[in-house]
């Protein structure tokens, strides 16, 4: 009671005392605390990415930890007292299956914004696919659920790293049909709402490149 008692407190503060100490304090009150799963459907937000409405209050019975669990398996992310005027949390896909994985909704990494990538010659990179660890198979299957409602049925990926520290997480372009220059970016922010906010997002030719490996392959 006590911690449902928390997360109400803070979400009663005004925006302007919602800092870095804020969010983590909510972080941990929310997990511990229950919530009111407002429609069991998950519903659009603006962004366009569906969404569990959820609430806060003292009728909540719902625990939120088990809430987040459900939804990591699905493939949706969460909104917090979406019938306010401004929510006051929206959690991405990639914010809630990290924290099912590492216990975390943000992970400390170097953040690089996704891009495209070219090796240059002779620079040297370890490759390969994805351990589970840093994909797990569940988010394997959604990843292959949201290429296949774009129709691209046999998306390739790799991972490189020079340093065994970041980590590179690339999309074959050549697989995606090679979509024009302008709408890289487009995809790579989209495929960024699916993967932790400290993943590095790449989009690649394979030509010149390390090989790629087939995302469905990696299901099995």
């Amino acid at each position: 009671m006590a911690r449902a008692l928390d997360l109400n407190n803070l979400l009663a503060q005004p925006d302007q005392l919602r800092n870095g100490e804020w969010e983590r304090a909510f972080f941990q009150a929310l997990i511990e605390g229950l919530v009111v799963v407002n429609n069991p459907e998950a519903q659009p937000g603006p962004d366009g990415w569906p969404y569990l409405f959820v609430r806060t209050g003292h009728e909540a019975t719902e625990p939120a930890s088990r809430v987040i669990q459900w939804l990591a398996a699905k493939g949706i992310g969460l909104v917090v007292n979406g019938h306010k005027e401004f929510p006051d949390y929206v959690f991405s896909y990639g914010m809630l299956w990290n924290f099912v994985e590492r216990g975390e909704f943000f992970s400390a990494s170097e953040k690089v914004s996704p891009g495209q990538v070219e090796l240059a010659e002779g620079q040297k990179v370890l490759a390969g696919p994805p351990t589970k660890e840093f994909l797990p198979p569940y988010v394997r299957d959604i990843l292959s659920h949201f290429f296949a409602q774009q129709e691209i049925l046999h998306p390739k990926i790799l991972v490189l790293t020079a340093d065994h520290k970041h980590y590179d997480l690339c999309f074959s372009l050549d697989s995606m049909g090679d979509p024009p220059q302008e709408e890289h970016q487009g995809i790579a922010e989209a495929l960024a709402w699916f993967l932790p906010s400290h993943y590095s997002i790449l989009l690649a030719h394979e030509k010149g490149m390390p090989q790629f490996h087939p995302l469905k392959e990696l299901q099995n």
